[in-house]
């Protein structure tokens, strides 16, 4: 029986690749560059922060320039951080349905918290998360299983009862490593290129209306 539902946060829970792609072309612009189409940006949204530099500047962590691209861009996304960012159609009412059911859910992200933190104020989250855990909230983030297994010790959970869904494979291994269920979120930022089906997830939905039902079978 599936207790406890965990959902990881960029591509699964919200799609924030509008505002992450507009903070991006905004400091490519900065730099003489032109915008590059979202489309092109938005498999990298899950792949975190430094890929997104690599994508836009071409630039390796160890590159000069590396660090102060990636800051300039973090706090231009801090500043307009949920002016397109939405739950994914359908995320609302699986949400209304755990709460109905009494099924604690929370969220672990490798996003840092001082962006986590305002985007879920924003988006009115904050207050029916049973748990939060960001990128920087322990020493380990995925796809190491110490965030997983922490949210787990905060809801007071099972980790063999709770499910974490997540569009990344480093959220799958996270959640293989924890001991949890794991769902692919095939509707997030998985590149085209990806093979989700060789994840060794225990499932996987194409649309957030059948994350319900495919937590039922879990718990059979």
């Amino acid at each position: 029986m599936i207790k406890h539902v965990l959902f990881d946060l960029d591509g699964t829970l919200a799609d924030t690749a509008g505002d992450l792609a507009n903070a991006l072309n905004a400091i490519r612009l900065k730099y003489d560059l032109p915008a590059l189409p979202k489309a092109l940006i938005r498999p990298t949204v899950s792949l975190g922060a430094n890929a997104m530099i690599k994508l836009a500047f071409g630039l390796e962590e160890n590159d000069t320039g590396f660090d102060a691209a990636r800051d300039a861009f973090l706090h231009h996304y801090r500043r307009n951080i949920a002016q397109e960012t939405r739950l994914f159609n359908g995320i609302e009412t699986v949400l209304q349905t755990l709460e109905k059911n009494h099924t604690p859910w929370g969220i672990v992200t490798n996003k840092a918290a001082w962006l986590t933190d305002p985007l879920l104020a924003a988006m009115s989250l904050d207050k029916r998360a049973a748990c939060v855990v960001s990128g920087d909230s322990l020493a380990h983030r995925k796809p190491h299983p110490a965030p997983i297994l922490h949210a787990c010790k905060l809801m007071q959970s099972d980790p063999a009862t709770t499910a974490y869904i997540g569009d990344a494979q480093c959220d799958i291994e996270a959640g293989r490593r924890a001991g949890t269920k794991t769902l692919v979120a095939l509707y997030g930022y998985i590149d085209a290129e990806a093979n989700p089906a060789s994840w060794g997830a225990d499932g996987m939905v194409s649309a957030p209306n059948e994350i319900n039902d495919k937590l039922s079978e879990l718990s059979h």
